[in-house]
């Protein structure tokens, strides 16, 4: 067969696969066993590079977590003797000397996903991380990497745009949310089908009061510029010391009732992010009453980096209690598991048909 006519029913193929989701044997896609959640944000690896491997991870998951969408860290600290002398930093806020954006964590991350058997790679969807979201070759990266590795990736993110204490230490042009090279990266991952977790700050870390929130208008525009892109908003804009903004549930609530934003998500992870959602029975009842309104737009992460032990890697769920007990049960259900099924299981189909149709 000659490579035109190939390609000719390469893209027919794709074409009927992207239609006809449902026709295709979904089943094989997600853990038959009945987990009690999945993970939609979780770091195999640290800001080192380092962390457990897979078959690690797989034994904190146990029987209580069924899937985990899986990446490094796309940033590497720099260890620079001049600053730090013999002491290696293993975290960004141990050192003053920079970050830098190391793309090999793509590579590492397939390699992980590729060592496991296909029963057991079926409760992985692996991300594509390893990019400068500043840079107009991002997309070509992304598309390179589900090139070389097909089969393997479902998504990309997590990703970072603003983000206290991170964005300053990056050297060279600092990402944006009105950066033209963030529009290729959406525009691709529409394209292709593959969902996206940004980190971005909803404002800065200490705002003068009464200000507006500095990024918030930024990221709807982000948002509405891409209406054909799946994107989940990680932590709902919240971060360490990025406290939640005044009004912070009115202004979720009024994105997720504005159709424009129909394409929008949000993740509830990160320890960091929970203590301001259990912080009091107001707080709580409050975050409670806004997911119980639109369940199928919140999902659960733990935001864990490659935690030692299965009780750390649970504690964000753990800390989630008393919300828990005020949701009802189907919202519990969506939040924890079927809204990360839903929006992975369409994602893995839409990847794969595009690889088809892209293979070399």
């Amino acid at each position: 067969m000659n490579r035109p006519v190939r390609t000719q029913l390469l893209r027919v193929f794709s074409f009927i696969i992207v239609s006809l989701p449902m026709c295709l044997p979904l089943a094989a896609q997600t853990p038959s066993k009945s987990y009690q959640l999945d993970d939609c944000h979780f770091h195999l690896t640290n800001y080192i590079q380092k962390g457990i491997n897979v078959h690690d991870l797989l034994d904190l998951m146990g029987d209580r977590v069924g899937r985990v969408a899986l990446f490094g860290i796309p940033l590497q600290q720099q260890w620079s003797y001049r600053n730090d002398g013999d002491r290696a930093p293993e975290y960004y806020l141990a050192s003053d000397s920079p970050l830098y954006y190391y793309s090999f964590t793509d590579a590492y991350i397939a390699m992980q996903y590729r060592s496991l058997s296909k029963d057991e790679q079926a409760r992985f969807d692996p991300m594509i991380t390893g990019f400068n979201p500043a840079d107009m070759y991002a997309a070509d990266h992304i598309r390179r990497v589900l090139q070389t590795f097909p089969g393997v990736f479902t998504g990309i993110g997590e990703f970072t745009i603003h983000k206290e204490f991170v964005s300053a230490k990056i050297p060279g042009e600092v990402a944006s949310l009105q950066d033209r090279a963030l529009d290729q990266i959406l525009h691709a991952a529409a394209e292709i089908g593959l969902v996206v977790l940004i980190h971005n700050d909803m404002d800065t870390p200490f705002p003068k009061a009464g200000s507006a929130p500095a990024y918030l208008e930024q990221m709807k525009e982000l948002v509405r510029r891409h209406p054909k892109t799946t994107i989940i908003w990680a932590h709902t804009g919240m971060g360490r010391i990025v406290r939640p903004v005044t009004g912070h549930a009115a202004i979720i609530e009024a994105i997720l009732k504005d159709p424009a934003f129909d394409h929008l998500y949000f993740d509830i992870s990160w320890n960091e992010v929970a203590k301001y959602f259990v912080a009091s029975p107001e707080s709580t009842s409050i975050a409670a009453k806004l997911i119980e309104g639109h369940p199928d737009r919140f999902l659960f992460g733990t935001d864990e980096v490659a935690p030692p032990n299965q009780k750390q890697y649970l504690r964000t769920y753990d800390q989630y209690a008393p919300m828990w007990a005020l949701l009802s049960a189907e919202a519990r259900e969506k939040v924890l598991k079927r809204n990360y099924e839903r929006l992975f299981d369409e994602a893995r189909v839409r990847v794969r048909a595009w690889e088809q149709a892209h293979s070399k």
